[in-house]
């Protein structure tokens, strides 16, 4: 039987960035209040591990000292006026906030955590909702992303002599992840995400595909506005099942974010949570016995509830029932677990995005399967 955590401690849903940002952190609770409704902490195969502070050496890891001290004085409020050097500001995507080193240093102790009860083998998965934030670079913000706990747990495990294969879902390109393990053919990253000419970050192109002892090992599945679970689902398993198996790793870690969804605010995809457990039940036959998986991206409440719900059950091999539960369904509204209103496809709005995903999949496989010998 699968042995899961799920990482997590209220203090995760307290950081609000803004009052009118679209990034909330109170949907970590929802996650776990819609959980903990389907009685699934009471699983002897499933337990609730709590996060830790990471310390600054941890952090800096990764990223500049000087930046993780810039972070660290405007949390409390202090030299504000070099905010921008660092890609703050009080009006765009990542203003600086009271606390915010704060909760950044939890989510990437929660990460960590998560990495060290994997590597230790005390579980088989561990999630960390309030992770996941991918755009982050190592000296300045990026994306309503401060510290970039994915690249710190990664570290972490091929410090102590793991592969990784990391494959990112969220709507958006995972750059920071990207850029950190660009050279290294220690890590396979893989990410499927809306195309760049679309979408923030604008990168995320095929082209890229790492440079030196890493080329080949970065792997950039961009998809047209539209893309349905059909076409989504058919360029996942063409290409991600082939490069992982061949990869061989000791870990899988999995950033799921889901604004991927269509009823996402900033992305243009339609993926549905029916696709979306189909996707995490190909991910979960591709682990190697040991899984860590991160949030990420997710503006629709609604969706992000749900998705990570069915996504945590999926991991540790619980299935949910289709209706909520009551006492979920009269604090929140919602009713069923699965999209009642779905979108609608047909050949003619279907054959742009399998067009454009065509072309990325015959590029992949003209241009990086021979270099894994595929």
């Amino acid at each position: 039987m699968t042995k899961s955590a799920f990482i997590y401690d209220p203090k995760m849903t307290r950081n609000i960035l803004r009052e009118d940002h679209i990034l909330r952190p109170m949907r970590l609770r929802y996650v776990y209040e819609l959980l903990d409704a389907y009685n699934i902490f009471t699983k002897d195969n499933v337990l609730i591990q709590s996060p830790r502070l990471a310390n600054r050496d941890e952090i800096s890891s990764f990223h500049q000292t000087d930046y993780v001290d810039a972070v660290k004085d405007f949390s409390s409020g202090k030299n504000l006026e070099r905010q921008h050097l660092y890609n703050f500001s009080d009006s765009g995507d990542n203003p600086t906030t009271t606390g915010m080193y704060e909760s950044a240093a939890l989510s990437v102790g929660a990460s960590l955590v998560a990495a060290e009860t994997i590597w230790n083998q005390n579980t088989d998965v561990a999630f960390n909702a309030g992770g996941g934030f991918h755009h982050a670079m190592p000296g300045y913000a990026h994306g309503f992303c401060i510290f970039n706990d994915i690249v710190i747990a990664i570290q972490e495990m091929v410090a102590q002599g793991a592969r990784v294969a990391y494959i990112d879902i969220d709507a958006h390109h995972g750059d920071g992840v990207q850029h950190a393990f660009y050279d290294t053919d220690q890590v396979l990253t893989i990410s499927i995400h809306e195309s760049g000419d679309y979408l923030f970050p604008g990168t995320g192109q095929v082209e890229e595909y790492g440079k030196q002892s890493g080329r080949g090992y970065a792997i950039n599945i961009p998809l047209a506005p539209g893309t349905s679970d059909k076409t989504y689902l058919w360029a996942f398993k063409t290409i991600v099942p082939p490069l992982v198996m061949k990869f061989e790793p000791d870990i899988l870690a999995t950033q799921i974010g889901i604004d991927s969804h269509f009823a996402d605010p900033l992305t243009h995809l339609k993926i549905t949570t029916f696709g979306y457990k189909k996707i995490i039940e190909e991910l979960k036959s591709l682990s190697p016995g040991r899984w860590i998986a991160f949030g990420g991206g997710g503006y629709d409440m609604s969706a992000v509830a749900r998705s990570w719900a069915l996504a945590f059950a999926t991991m540790s091999g619980v299935e949910l029932g289709p209706t909520l539960p009551s006492v979920f369904t009269e604090r929140y509204g919602l009713q069923h677990l699965y999209d009642v209103e779905t979108t609608t496809t047909d050949p003619e709005s279907d054959a742009n995005p399998m067009h454009i995903a065509k072309k990325s999949i015959q590029t992949i496989q003209r241009e990086i399967f021979p270099l894994h010998k595929i």
